[in-house]
C-alpha cells in the first residue's frame, strides 16, 4: 500500500509546492522546493525516499524530519445552490 510520499516523485511535484520539514526532536522547521532538490539531482525520488533520509541541520540534534506538502493553489468559492 503507501500514501502520497510514496506515490509522488520529486518531478511531480508543482513549481509553486514546498516541502515542510520539521525535526522530531527539536522541532525545528526548514522548507524544501521541487528547484532546490532538482538542483541536488533528486528529482527521480520518491518523497516517502527524501523524508527517510532527511536529517535535522541544528548543530548536535541530527533528528529525523517530518514532511508534509504544502500546496498553493487557488480555491474557488462553491457558486450554486439548491433550488
Amino acid at each position: 500500500m503507501g500514501g502520497w510520499k510514496t506515490k509522488l516523485q520529486v518531478q511531480d511535484l508543482g513549481d509553486e509546492d514546498r516541502l515542510e520539514m520539521q525535526c522530531r526532536r527539536c522541532e525545528k522547521t526548514r522548507y524544501l522546493t521541487k528547484a532546490s532538490l532538482l538542483e541536488r539531482d533528486a528529482g527521480h525520488y520518491y518523497l516517502d525516499h527524501i523524508e527517510k533520509n532527511a536529517r535535522c541541520r541544528v548543530f548536535g540534534c541530527k533528528g529525523k524530519m517530518r514532511m508534509a506538502l504544502i500546496r498553493h493553489h487557488k480555491v474557488s468559492a462553491f457558486i450554486g445552490g439548491m433550488a
